[in-house]
């Protein structure tokens, strides 16, 4: 599976942005997906992630109503959007794939994309 995230770019405090992560391969309905994120000089942190029906998410405490989960398996696709941004939002996001199951563990992902930058200004 090869990811590509897109969507990340400058916005104002309290702004919003929706990311998308376009997956290649057949088996997209089967895989968890989820986003992440990294600030500089800092670890990977878990935002939010979605099952392979779409049926069950789970968020960070940080993003929980503000940030929603979404995918769309007939165009290989997971969205996230991004509502009343703050500056701390500030990083590079990731999506990220695994088979049969999803997480807020990184390590459990299997295949990750090369990430957007989100840049959110006070």
């Amino acid at each position: 599976v090869q990811l590509q995230a897109s969507g990340g770019g400058l916005v104002q405090a309290g702004g919003s942005l929706r990311l998308t992560c376009v997956a290649s391969g057949r088996t997209f309905g089967t895989y968890g997906m989820a986003w992440f994120r990294q600030a500089p000089g800092k670890e990977r942190e878990f935002r939010a992630s979605i099952n392979w029906s779409g049926t069950r998410t789970a968020y960070a405490d940080s993003v929980r109503g503000r940030f929603t989960i979404s995918r769309d398996n007939a165009k290989n696709a997971v969205y996230l959007q991004m509502n009343s941004l703050k500056a701390e939002d500030t990083a590079v996001y990731y999506c990220a794939a695994v088979d049969r199951t999803f997480s807020d563990i990184d390590t459990s992902y299997s295949y990750w994309g090369r990430g957007t930058l989100v840049t959110v200004s006070s």
